[in-house]
């Protein structure tokens, strides 16, 4: 398989504190690879330097095999790393259209200065009324995002990111405050995806992470515990014992 994404010997401390140490996470073409652990266990932490916002102390991070290490969270994107976010990062006072417009207009590195005009630009509508679509959302390019459900926002959010094109995409627990009928709806969603590009998803519901993942890493302390199948990863007592109980 192809190696879209990987993270080498990332090292993070904070103080006394190691959030990371020498963690090493590959994803692979064609599959969605769950990075699961406690609260507190460096996940974060680790996404954070994968996509740019903290510099590690020691290791490095490839995408689609070129070294992006020492390049900046935009370039990143540019290059093809999208993410998600836990929080959401949605300009709620736009619409969903113009919220996805800006991912577009960010991704060709365009100024923010010619906004007005750049609301009738169609080389920025058709892309973002494309991503929207993808999401289970068209139709809905004009609803004021403060105005739509928490699972709607989500699926605008999604649409962000696929707006940037990415080789590589990011997902930080987007299931969460979804309920059971919205994360069902997303978890199907994302196993169509994961055939255009692949996914590092970092979730905490489990039954999402059993049904979507084809690999799980189980992060604890800062340290990789156990690699492997969701079979496996199942059936690890450490894992068990650590962190999935009676989850598994």
């Amino acid at each position: 398989m192809t190696e879209a994404l990987a993270a080498e010997g990332l090292k993070k401390s904070f103080g006394g504190l190691v959030a990371t140490d020498d963690v090493d996470l590959t994803l692979e073409a064609g599959e969605i690879h769950a990075l699961i652990g406690p609260n507190g266990a460096g996940k974060t932490t680790l996404i954070a330097q994968i996509a740019g916002w903290l510099r590690p102390d020691a290791g490095r991070v490839r995408l689609m095999g070129e070294d992006v290490t020492d390049l900046p969270v935009a370039e990143r994107a540019r290059r093809g790393l999208g993410r998600s976010f836990q929080v959401s990062s949605l300009a709620l006072p736009l619409s969903a259209r113009r919220n996805v417009m800006l991912a577009v207009q960010g991704r060709e590195g365009s100024s923010f200065r010619f906004w007005r005009q750049a609301r009738a630009d169609r080389a920025l509508i058709e892309p973002a009324e494309a991503a929207l679509a993808r999401v289970g959302l068209a139709g809905r390019g004009g609803a004021m995002v403060s105005q739509m459900s928490h699972g709607e926002r989500r699926r605008v959010e999604l649409a962000c990111a696929l707006a940037l094109k990415p080789r590589a995409l990011m997902l930080d627990e987007p299931m969460a405050g979804l309920g059971p009928e919205g994360a069902a709806e997303l978890t199907g969603l994302l196993e169509e995806l994961k055939a255009e590009v692949p996914i590092l998803l970092v979730e905490h519901d489990m039954d999402a992470v059993f049904r979507l993942a084809d690999r799980i890493s189980v992060l604890v302390y800062g340290r990789v515990i156990a690699h492997g199948s969701v079979a496996e990863i199942r059936a690890d007592a450490q894992v068990r014992a650590a962190y999935l109980g009676d989850a598994a």
